[in-house]
């Protein structure tokens, strides 16, 4: 995805990643890094007192988890460059598989051999459900010339 050249991307252009499974363990090891044990994650008998019936992923795990499903290349990437528009839209629970959509919203030349893409970036659970959209931006790379 994130593996050639800024130049060599075009507004428009889309892809769709390999899919992912959220473990308990996935829900377990974020809470323990974060310091996030709010109960909807961790509690079961509190979460089916709740909207959802039943534990939810963190939404912060989800997204770090989508993106680790970009393919990304460190000789293209120079910088991650900001999230805008971000929103959780619906849960994901213990056993969901998400994976990303993408599509190319900008190409914003920086000079100095740089440019920043932006992309659309939806990620949905094995229904087809979008659980998680926000707009990505990366400092990528110019061919060296």
């Amino acid at each position: 995805m994130l593996t050639k050249p800024f130049e060599e991307y075009e507004i428009g252009e889309s892809w769709t990643s390999s899919g992912r499974t959220i473990t308990e363990s996935d829900i377990v090891n974020f809470a323990g890094v974060s310091g996030d044990f709010f109960p909807l994650h961790m509690d079961s008998e509190y979460a089916k007192q709740t909207i959802f019936k039943q534990r939810i992923a963190h939404g912060l795990l989800v997204l770090s988890i989508g993106t680790g499903l970009l393919e990304m290349s460190p000789n293209v990437i120079a910088a991650f460059y900001g999230i805008e528009k971000l929103r959780f839209i619906k849960p994901t629970f213990i056993g969901d598989t998400i994976f990303l959509e993408l599509k190319v919203t900008d190409l914003i030349d920086k000079g100095n051999g740089k440019g920043v893409i932006a992309f659309h970036q939806e990620i949905k659970k094995q229904t087809g459900e979008t659980v998680v959209a926000a707009e990505y931006k990366f400092l990528l790379n110019k061919k060296e010339r």
